[in-house]
């Protein structure tokens, strides 16, 4: 369970990530100590995953998006598919889903004949039966999870 402080530490370290701990704890009004605590603890839990940049592929050469929902060899097992596609550097995100399709998997492409490369690359990991792809016109926002994460600690 979250509170109300957890909530402020993260909305201040998501929209200020290189925030130091002194001046946060001087922002948030809370001795260094709670707040080192805080966050060692919503680490620990797995509710911030990750100090990393959040890096944005269309910014470094990569500005074509697309969404593949993959059919795949059902007696290999989605572990077969997770380890054959983790070697291909354009795939950002791989979900197991519901549905008509096995898995859902995002990609970032430098061109629409650079993501019929990748698109060949995961048809040649001989675990992917069928792919159909969409491509994301415009992004209005992703990864958004601080809305969640305040609404939790209410």
């Amino acid at each position: 369970m979250v509170d109300a402080l957890d909530a402020r530490i993260v909305k201040l370290y998501t929209l200020e990530p290189r925030t130091s701990i002194l001046e946060a704890s001087r922002q948030l009004g809370v001795a260094r100590a709670t707040l080192v605590s805080r966050l060692d603890k919503l680490q620990a839990t797995g509710a911030i995953r990750s100090w990393a940049p959040s890096l944005q592929p269309m910014n470094f050469g990569y500005p074509v998006l697309a969404f593949c929902f993959l059919t795949i060899e059902q007696d290999k097992g989605h572990g077969a598919v997770v380890d054959a596609l983790v070697d291909i550097p354009e795939i950002i995100d791989v979900h197991t889903v519901s549905g008509e399709s096995d898995m859902l998997v995002k990609v970032a492409a430098r061109s629409n004949s650079d993501l019929q490369r990748v698109l060949d690359a995961i048809s040649a990991t001989k675990v992917v039966v069928r792919s159909s792809t969409m491509l994301a016109l415009d992004t209005h926002f992703e990864a958004r999870t601080l809305p969640l994460f305040e609404a939790s600690a209410e």
